[in-house]
Parts: structure tokens; sequence; C-alpha cells
């Protein structure tokens, strides 16, 4: 028998009942999966009613271990990141101003290999609030069998424009065939 589990909604003060239960706050709004490697996969078109955006997703590339990131079209220097990394043996950190893009480090993290996908999940503070820049972090990493590493991105966009489309491009090569994005949008609290 199937339960329904009730959730408290502090805007009345009351449970809600079955029919009237929160759907939850990501909303999935696209996902592109390549049949045939590319160098840039774009969300484009984004609607302008959530708070925030997500983005989950595997890529593969055997060139590069990043992704570079950029925000409606624009290619000029408004972009810095910081990065912390660790393989089990190490740990290293990364900084980067007036860049092109944001890159996202560690997502492949064997360039030599065509079989490891690395899992990123990467969110997108504010993407509509025009009265600031907009602010990203992402955790990333891959496993290879006998070796690995994770990486924490944190990013700006110098722009206080909305956010309505999202180029993730590679450094060299192509994303390869079945690498996978997602795009949800986060609800506005209390929405």
């Amino acid at each position: 028998m199937a339960s329904i589990s009730l959730k408290y909604k502090s805007k009345s003060g009351n449970l809600t009942a079955p029919g009237d239960v929160d759907p939850g706050a990501m909303i999935p709004l696209a996902t592109t999966t390549l049949s045939t490697a590319t160098a840039t996969i774009t969300f484009s078109s984004i609607p302008q009613n959530y708070e925030h955006l997500q983005v989950r997703g595997i890529l593969n590339n055997s060139a590069t271990d990043a992704a570079l990131m950029t925000f409606n079209g624009d290619t000029g220097s408004n972009y810095s990141r910081h990065r912390l990394t660790g393989n089990g043996s190490g740990a290293g950190a990364a900084s980067g101003v007036n860049n092109t893009s944001i890159a996202i480090n560690g997502l492949t993290g064997f360039q030599s290999t065509t079989s490891v996908y690395g899992p990123v999940i990467l969110d997108i503070l504010d993407y509509v609030n025009t009265s600031k820049y907009k602010t990203i972090r992402s955790l990333s990493g891959t496993e290879n069998n006998t070796s690995g590493g994770i990486e924490f991105n944190s990013g700006l966009w110098m722009s206080t424009n909305a956010i309505t489309s999202i180029t993730f491009s590679t450094v060299s090569g192509t994303w390869a065939q079945y690498s996978t994005l997602a795009l949800y949008g986060i609800k506005r609290a209390g929405a």
C-alpha cells in the first residue's frame, strides 16, 4: 500500500491534505544527453521564475578535465573563480580573476581515458536578481579504479543581468557521446 506523507505548511499553520502536497522545491527544466560528441552544451531561454538554478550531470572529455561556463553569451573578462582540490594524497588550491569564463575543473579528471565520466552538481544562486553579481558553487570529481579526485569550485559573474542562458564549453576536444547535463529551477522560499 502506498503511503502519503503530510507536510506542515508554515504559512497557514496546518497540515496539508492529500492532493495539496508540495511536489518539491526542485523543478526539472531541461536535460540534454549527447548523441554525438560536441564542444558546447547550452541551456537557453531559461525561465525567470525561480530563486536559484542547479545543474547536475556527468561529462567526459578525454582531452581535458575542465568545463568553461559562460552566461548570456558574455565572453568578456567578467568572471572570477576559486578552486579547492583533493586526491587522497594531497590537496591544492587555485584562483583566477578577470577571466573570460568560469572554469569548472575535476569533471573527467583523467584526460587519458574515454571511459570515465565525472559527475558534477553546480548551484547558480540568485540568477534573476538584478541588484547583485551572480555566484556559483560546484562539486565535481572522478574515480578511476585506483586514482581519483574531488574539486570544489566557486565562481563569480560580474554582471547584474538576469541569467537567461548558460553555455558549457571545453578547453579542448569535445564532450563525449552520452555526456549528460540536467537543469533544475529551485523555488523561492514560501512559493
